[in-house]
């Protein structure tokens, strides 16, 4: 086991035991997501992905972040969806999606705004990495990321910000401005998540 691996886990485990305080979040796109680190333009997340939860009914699947990002699945399958975009110019037919900034506020809010730009989007074949597989993401990519099978799914997801580019996803041609929520998990559904990926991770390098 790498060291990477290994400090994620310690991590993990103080969680678990109640030695470090951490709350877990509840994305719109319909995965959990546990926050460890956040250091200037670097992250580091575990993201949960379960059938049972489920997206907002009007949070858009395609989008493209505004960092680089490096994913290792640490259990499950995990579908990767590239999406290929085509400028599309204003009065021009042929456009399938109008390109949305995503604004997100320290309060859990993402404020999701229209722009000017349209695209004609073509989704590519679905990557599908599996436990102890690594997938990488360039900033400003469109991607779709989902549940392969029935069986949960965690990731080790890091993330490195790149000055200059903003968070993006791909909404309807008239859509409208809207806001979406990132939600808290009290403590002890976060303590429940966490063993659970440890349960599931020791599983996993026991199979």
């Amino acid at each position: 086991m790498d060291r990477e691996l290994e400090r994620t886990l310690v991590t993990l485990e103080e969680i678990a035991s109640g030695d470090r305080e951490l709350r877990a979040v509840r994305h719109p796109l319909g995965f959990l997501c546990l926050p460890l680190l956040r250091e200037g333009p670097r992250g580091i997340c575990v993201h949960l992905f379960d059938a049972g939860n489920r997206a907002e009914p009007d949070a858009s699947p395609m989008h493209a972040h505004s960092w680089e990002l490096r994913s290792r699945v640490l259990y499950g399958r995990v579908a990767n969806l590239p999406v290929r975009t085509t400028a599309v110019g204003d009065g021009e037919a042929g456009a399938t999606h109008r390109v949305f900034e995503v604004w997100s506020g320290s309060d859990g809010v993402d404020e999701i705004r229209p722009t000017p730009r349209l695209v004609r989007s073509e989704p590519g074949p679905a990557q599908v990495s599996s436990g102890g597989e690594t997938y990488t993401l360039a900033a400003g990519q469109f991607h779709a990321t989902a549940l392969e099978g029935p069986e949960p799914a965690a990731t080790l997801v890091h993330g490195l910000s790149i000055p200059g580019q903003a968070d993006l996803s791909l909404g309807p041609l008239d859509g409208r401005p809207r806001r979406t929520t990132r939600r808290l998990c009290d403590t002890a559904q976060t303590v429940r998540s966490v063993h659970t990926v440890l349960r599931r991770f020791d599983a996993e390098q026991r199979a």
